[in-house]
């Protein structure tokens, strides 16, 4: 787990007596993380440190941290970066256990910098010391009103529930002004610079525990702790705190194991996508859908189902609302006989009570409209959750009266039995009009936009299934005590088919029966008694393509045939420099659907189960699902079910509908069996798997071990 322990963050983001080291006029940062500690209500007191000038900021210096008077809870430190070291120990020896370094040209330059940043992490080490940093702005306590952050915080600085990290300097700031404009209040923001001796899994850490936080959100450039991260998305899951995450960096990197179809599908990307889908956090694609989305969360926890109920004074909006419905997932149900008849009561003579709802310009004279509108439609039993659609006012010509609407409509929202998101039209900010108005009347938080706030419901909605499915208690991963049957070579390069099949069919995987001829009389013999069709391959051990060099012959009829198919083969084989002339020889097989399973080891997450339609042609379909292993039954089900071709796996256009859940029975083992060969194994492939009907039958496999 991290390795900074929590109630030393919590020390660390609420110290009651700051220094700045290095305190300068001639310094915006030093300028700003003082004026924001004095203008955002810092309690604490604020001690300035600057060896050759005695006044800065109008407000007489310290030569040292150890001429101050009384304890100092947090060092700000702006030094030249020779001085840094001299600082941390000097600290050190005084009691001074928290620093943050703002100070940059560490290891972000590499050489020299590198050096200097091992530097650091050995003080902190050698003196027990949490520090953040280098290279980083500091950080926003909201909830506290702590704010050693060295770029200017413009007011108001809003309080809420969504904690923020970011792996970003420049972006803190924005991100900060986003959430100020749309009035998604934050706890805490940290800006993490180069992660020396705190890094984002110890902040998120914090933040699961934090009473002051309901939702986490993140900005990555990198996930340089895997394990760590994925064992405290589960503590978060468990503790119905979402993570929301903007993960950059979708460049593609070719897997480390080129042997195997599988490592086309697996990439740095792709296998993110897929640990986040698993562990329940939820991945967006801009910064405006990491806060709306957090925001959303923050203000309604978790909700119920996906059938939504929507209140809009827009036609043209419903339409707009249907479209990205249908988009994110979501249903739009219609209204039952009872909430249809009830509408008519309230709605004026041209109104229709669909779902959307659009109560129409009415509005403009019947203010209550709305409120009186969403009542009825939240009492709706097919509906799980409503959104209403609702901006704040930039003018309001009767502010009183303004404040009576929104009065009564949030206290209707706020008392629904079902949770109510309430989203704007556009991505505009909240002016001074409409930020008056929600303070004098505690209105709930209005997602920014239809775009963004139909993705954010999108998001809320999918967390809630995978929260309730935790709730219901995790699924138990599938295991398995392998079997190794005699003949097996040592683990070393690759098994090709002939002993992957051996193993994986003593190992409970279905494989198509097989036998091994040594010569093409032999191949002839056993085919007979396998029974015509049968299909010839190479079975060379060096082998791992045998189909670009002709070594696969298929719907061979008659012995003849498949000696001359056999003879073939052997001459494929000489000609491309391997040895020997032994085939196997299996029943051919048609029909059906094609699949591959494979395993691939990722360099950062570990084993990575892909499950892809199309056997050979798996890389231009395109369609596939990843899953970090182990995986259990219905883990296995919900990426067999999450591929585009599930419709034909159902049985679409006439085809034997397949038994799933025994799919995703075979998927998992192939998972269990890739866990329990342990370190030495790097990729795992049964390639195609075919399934027709209730058959299910791995046709080829490929192993391949670790060098």
């Amino acid at each position: 787990m991290t390795t900074l322990d929590a109630d030393r963050l919590q020390e660390f983001f609420r110290p009651k007596s700051v220094a700045l080291v290095g305190a300068t006029d001639k310094s915006g940062w030093s300028t700003s993380t003082y004026n924001n500690l004095l203008q955002h209500g810092f309690a604490g007191d604020v001690h300035l440190v600057n060896p050759k000038t005695s006044v800065v900021h109008g407000v007489e210096t310290h030569r040292s941290l150890s001429d101050i008077p009384g304890p100092v809870d947090l060092a700000y430190v702006m030094t030249p970066i020779e001085v840094v070291p001299r600082v941390l120990e000097e600290g050190a020896a005084r009691g001074v256990r928290n620093y943050v370094i703002l100070t940059a040209g560490y290891g972000e330059v590499g050489g020299e910098g590198l050096v200097r940043e091992q530097e650091i992490s050995d003080i902190a080490r050698r003196h027990d010391l949490t520090v953040l940093g280098p290279n980083g702005n500091g950080f926003i306590n909201a909830a506290d009103s702590v704010t050693p952050y060295g770029l200017p915080i413009p007011p108001p600085l809003i309080g809420g529930s969504v904690g923020v990290v970011l792996q970003s300097g420049a972006l803190a700031s924005n991100v900060l002004a986003f959430a100020q404009a749309r009035n998604i209040g934050i706890s805490l923001l940290v800006s993490m610079g180069n992660e020396t001796a705190m890094a984002v899994t110890d902040v998120m850490n914090a933040l699961v525990d934090s009473p002051t936080t309901k939702v986490i959100a993140l900005f990555l450039e990198s996930i340089r702790h895997p394990e760590e991260f994925a064992e405290i998305a589960r503590r978060a899951l468990a503790a119905g705190k979402p993570i929301v995450a903007l993960k950059i960096g979708r460049s593609v990197k070719a897997s480390r194991t080129a042997q195997a179809h599988t490592g086309a599908l697996v990439g740095d990307d792709k296998t993110v996508d897929a640990a986040f889908r698993q562990l329940g956090v939820i991945r967006v694609g801009s910064l405006e859908d990491l806060m709306v989305t957090a925001g959303m969360l923050a203000e309604t926890g978790p909700l119920p189902g996906n059938r939504i109920g929507v209140v809009t004074p827009s036609g043209g909006a419903s339409e707009i609302i249907s479209d990205r419905a249908e988009d994110e997932g979501l249903e739009l149900p219609e209204f039952s006989e009872a909430t249809t008849a009830a509408l008519r009561e309230v709605l004026p003579p041209f109104a229709t009570p669909n779902n959307p709802l659009d109560v129409t310009g009415y509005v403009l004279l019947d203010r209550q409209l709305m409120s009186k509108s969403l009542e009825v439609v939240a009492a709706d039993p097919g509906v799980d959750a409503i959104m209403l659609l609702q901006d704040m006012p930039r003018v309001t010509p009767d502010f009183d009266l303004a404040v009576e609407n929104y009065r009564h409509t949030g206290e209707v929202v706020r008392s629904s039995a079902k949770p109510v998101v309430i989203v704007g039209n556009v991505l505009v900010d909240v002016n001074e009009t409409g930020r008056a108005l929600r303070e004098a009347t505690s209105y709930p938080q209005i997602a920014g936009g239809i775009e963004h706030g139909m993705t954010a419901l999108g998001h809320a909605v999918r967390w809630s299934q995978t929260y309730r499915r935790h709730l219901a208690g995790p699924d138990a991963p599938v295991s398995v005590e392998l079997t190794l049957p005699d003949g097996l070579p040592p683990r070393t390069g690759s098994w090709t088919e002939r002993h992957a099949a051996a193993f994986l069919s003593a190992n409970g995987i279905p494989m198509v029966p097989s036998r091994v001829a040594t010569s093409p009389d032999e191949a002839a013999r056993l085919a007979e008694e396998v029974g015509f069709p049968v299909v010839l391959k190479a079975a060379a051990d060096d082998l791992e393509h045998k189909s670009d060099l002709g070594g696969v012959e298929l719907g061979l009829g008659d012995a003849e045939s498949v000696r001359s198919a056999a003879q073939r083969i052997a001459d494929a084989l000489a000609k491309a420099g391997h040895d020997g002339s032994t085939t196997v020889v299996q029943p051919m097989r048609s029909g059906g659907t094609e699949l591959l399973v494979g395993v691939v080891r990722d360099p950062s997450w570990g084993l990575t189960l892909a499950v892809a339609t199309g056997g050979v042609w798996v890389e231009i379909l395109g369609d596939s699902q990843l899953r970090l292993l182990p995986v259990s039954d219905a883990e296995a089900r919900r990426a067999v079910e999450s591929l585009r071709s599930i419709e034909i796996l159902r049985g679409a256009r006439g085809q034997a509908p397949a038994d799933v859940d025994a799919l995703a029975a075979v998927v998992a083992r192939v998972g269990a069996v890739a866990v329990a060969l342990g370190d030495e194994l790097e990729s795992l492939e049964v390639n195609p798997l075919l399934v027709s009907g209730d058959r299910i039958e791995a046709l080829d496999a490929l192993i391949t071990w670790r060098s």
